[in-house]
């Protein structure tokens, strides 16, 4: 059964309550109830509040009830990320979120804390170091199936700066990057390396004048993560 069918129905909430007090309609939690529609995170995070329970025990809920096994095929990355082996060759990644507000934070003393984690269904999954981000503003929104709406999540795989200078870094070139900088986290698509400015190329997909293609320089990343799963 669905897990929030299974908690609406335990706590005695019929679906009109638990729209009204998520702030959706009744329709939305219909499809939800259904696996019809993907649930934004900030709704997610309304939903697991409402039930007083995490997002994390939420996505378990579902991995446990869909099949027996799961369990058995969990692998733990060494930044603590789980992954579970789906019967389908997909894995369900959980990652720690940062969400916006924890950002300056995080930029201080580079450590994510004892935060909320997300969900993600992706193709491939290895040890290497994995972060979802709240991307906020909407710079990489142009309306197109590649756009990263403002409040969005994305799932960043960690990936060593030489990847983007050397020459398989042409293989990158178009991909959605996220740099962690100094001062800010910034989302953008790689369009590539300056060897004369030593600094990665960037642009926005949205084509308004406010978001100018620009470069950051090296010396101002500290960690780059490659956008491989997008949660609208």
């Amino acid at each position: 059964m669905n897990i929030i069918k299974h908690l609406r129905r335990k706590n005695g909430i019929n679906q009109s309550d638990l729209a009204s007090a998520i702030g959706v309609s009744l329709r939305t939690i219909q499809l939800y109830e259904k696996r019809d529609a993907n649930i934004p995170i900030k709704n997610l995070t309304k939903i697991a509040q409402y039930f007083n329970t995490t997002i994390a025990e939420l996505y378990m809920h579902e991995v446990n009830e869909s099949t027996t096994g799961y369990a058995k095929q969990k692998v733990v990355s060494a930044d603590g990320t789980m992954a579970y082996a789906l019967p389908d060759g997909k894995y369900l990644v959980m990652a720690p979120v940062l969400l916006s507000g924890f950002q300056d934070k995080f930029l201080q003393d580079l450590e994510v804390g004892d935060i909320l984690k997300s969900g993600f269904l992706i193709d491939y999954f290895d040890e290497g170091g994995y972060l979802a981000f709240e991307i906020i503003g909407n710079a990489m929104n142009d309306g197109s199936i590649q756009s990263i709406p403002n409040g969005s999540l994305v799932l960043g795989k960690r990936i060593h700066e030489d990847m983007l200078l050397k020459s398989g870094a042409n293989e990158l070139v178009g991909q959605t990057l996220v740099l962690v900088c100094t001062t800010r986290i910034i989302c953008k698509r790689f369009t590539g390396y300056n060897e004369i400015t030593q600094a990665i190329v960037c642009n926005s997909l949205n084509d308004s004048p406010e978001y100018k293609d620009f470069e950051v320089p090296l010396t101002d990343i500290r960690s780059i993560y490659l956008v491989v799963k997008r949660q609208l």
